[in-house]
């Protein structure tokens, strides 16, 4: 009983422990994220630390005896002591969290610490705690608790090398008598409480982490309910009535005092404290806000000092202040102000954070639709009107439902569906584009259909990437793919479109072909040559293609439509490569 009383001693050693490296961003990072070698050396050092501490602050154990004189740290050990420690512990959380590598090197350097120290089982404490480290990593990799942080099979893995020690210590320890009393003394304290410290270590990171995810997730979804309620005012670009009512709407929703929108010239719209001298149509005055126009990047002030309102009796005295951002371009900002610095959080900065993205994005779609208001070319028209409004929302759903899920890829997504709407306005603008621009925006389409379906189709693509700075009409291959996706696999659960990009004849061949539902004839031979009504669709984007192209090149372009019913589709496209380029 005494013995299991300084045991759970050192085991408070391992809870404060914890308890720090939970409240460490960079340690919970490392923890969880996909680890590299400069990840696995941080663990490595981590670990292997917490075990040479564990060594040091141990219980010596004296010819069956609790030694009446233990101090809290032990240097050196005596050859007729043993020490009864908490080492396993640091060993086995290192093999579970970093995998065999990383057990491995823990166990090895702890190990060959403990043998430094001396004592009478010495070797074998040394050889247990290298064995500890291989088989925790080893079972964690096939146990996958890291992936599923399953308290109940980290505890065994604990107990396993804990009694793989004892073990050892029999088989190696010299004489086998008073190795067998040691063990008949420690073996159940130390697997005990060592399976204990595990599951209390477990316990502490796992709180701290569920946390963080639910003020992600809450912050996630308060930044997305502001979205779409502003959306439809930024859809009217920056001016004074949208920044008014998005200004109301977001210090409405989040605990500031004050909130302001800008564009590059002067106030467009302040809401709260501060509204007698932070008025509209006014030219920017503060240092900060001109600081943020200028580099483009989030800055925070904590003082009166750092905002640099020349009003002598403003009140606020700390601010976020976050540029709006249209094609990489910073065209505003948007500034929350506090009265108290306390009040500007962490969870506050990364919230505003969101925001900003999300703001320039609905801006960037604002654009989007201001430019297809003033197209004037027909045939460009008519493709832009290809991108249904269903498409966008049915995007913004699957984006909002992967928020509760995969937060990180609900980002890349958001990402994925602005360069897809920005390829639209760089096509709607330009004649010719470069052939990876196109790319791009083929790609960016097919992220966000195969996160809405996925493993409904593959698509392969083969590309000769030497051929990117070529110029082409835009919206060539996107609108064949997306042609293949609704209408070649709509009574199919999966299908194949292949891609292909390459050199022939001295000719850039453009190709899409799939193993869908396919077309008769009839149907093929009119196909591009004219706007056809049927129910499964009117064929105005393959009649645009076909148009732009033989418009830009003439006879030097070919285009090539081959289809058979319940075998597929393919498409084929010819063009000169020509250094021509039309701004």
């Amino acid at each position: 009983m005494e013995l299991f009383l300084f045991m759970l001693e050192r085991v408070g050693l391992i809870i404060v422990f914890a308890f720090l490296m939970s409240r460490w961003r960079l340690f919970r990072g490392v923890l969880f994220k996909d680890q590299g070698v400069k990840e696995k050396v941080w663990l490595i050092i981590i670990f292997s630390a917490l075990s040479i501490v564990s060594s040091y602050t141990g219980i010596k154990i004296e010819s069956g005896t609790i030694n009446p004189l233990n101090q809290m740290i032990h240097s050196t050990i005596n050859a007729e002591e043993a020490i009864a420690n908490t080492r396993l512990i640091g060993v086995a959380i290192a093999g579970i969290f970093g995998g065999p590598l990383v057990g491995v090197s823990v166990g090895i350097i702890a190990g060959v610490h403990r043998i430094t120290l001396g004592g009478f089982t010495a070797i074998a404490c040394g050889i247990s705690t290298i064995l500890a480290g291989f088989i925790t990593g080893g079972l964690s990799n096939q146990l996958k608790i890291r992936q599923t942080f399953s308290y109940k099979k980290a505890v065994i893995i604990g107990i396993c090398a804990e009694t793989l020690q004892m073990v050892v210590i029999l088989l190696v320890a010299k004489p086998f008598e008073q190795a067998l009393q040691l063990v008949s003394i420690i073996a159940l304290p130390m697997i005990f409480m060592n399976a204990f410290g595990i599951l209390i270590f477990f316990i502490i990171i796992k709180t701290f982490i569920d946390e963080e995810e639910r003020t992600k997730a809450l912050q996630t979804h308060q930044a997305f309910s502001i979205a779409q309620q502003t959306i439809e005012h930024f859809r009217k670009g920056l001016n004074e009535e949208s920044c008014r009512t998005v200004a109301e709407i977001i210090k409405r929703e989040i605990e500031v005092d004050a909130v302001a929108i800008t564009d590059t010239n002067g106030i467009l719209a302040h809401v709260g404290v501060g509204e007698d001298h932070h008025v509209i149509h006014q030219e920017i005055v503060t240092a900060l806000t001109k600081r943020v126009l200028v580099e483009g990047r989030i800055l925070t002030a904590t003082s009166a000092k750092e905002i640099s309102c020349p009003h002598e009796d403003c009140p606020l005295s700390a601010a976020i202040v976050l540029p709006l951002k249209v094609q990489h371009k910073t065209v505003g900002t948007l500034k929350l102000y506090f009265i108290n610095v306390s009040s500007l959080t962490g969870a506050k900065k990364e919230l505003a954070e969101g925001l900003s993205r999300l703001f320039s994005s609905q801006l960037e779609y604002a654009e989007i639709e201001q430019q297809r208001k003033l197209l004037k070319d027909a045939e460009i028209k008519a493709l832009q009107a290809q991108v249904h409004p269903h498409f966008f929302f049915n995007s913004l759903n699957t984006i909002s439902s992967l928020i509760r899920t995969d937060a990180d890829e609900a980002r890349a997504l958001l990402i994925k569906l602005s360069t897809f709407f920005r390829s639209n306005l760089q096509g709607a603008r330009q004649m010719l584009i470069p052939l990876k621009n196109e790319i791009d925006h083929v790609e960016a389409y097919l992220s966000i259909e195969q996160t809405r379906f996925p493993n409904r189709y593959d698509v392969q693509f083969h590309l000769d990437e030497s051929l990117f700075d070529v110029h082409i009409p835009p919206f060539t291959l996107q609108p064949l793919v997306e042609n293949a996706i609704y209408h070649a696999f709509k009574n199919r659960k999966e299908g194949k479109i292949d891609v292909k990009v390459q050199r022939l004849n001295n000719k850039l061949l453009l190709l899409t072909e799939d193993n869908g539902c396919g077309m008769r004839e009839e149907q093929v031979k009119q196909l591009g040559k004219t706007i056809m009504q049927s129910e499964q669709g009117t064929g105005t984007a393959i009649w645009n293609i076909y148009q732009r192209i033989h418009e830009i090149y003439g006879t030097e372009a070919d285009f090539h439509i081959s289809s058979t019913l319940d075998v597929g589709t393919k498409i084929m496209i010819q063009l000169p490569l020509k250094a021509t380029r039309w701004e």
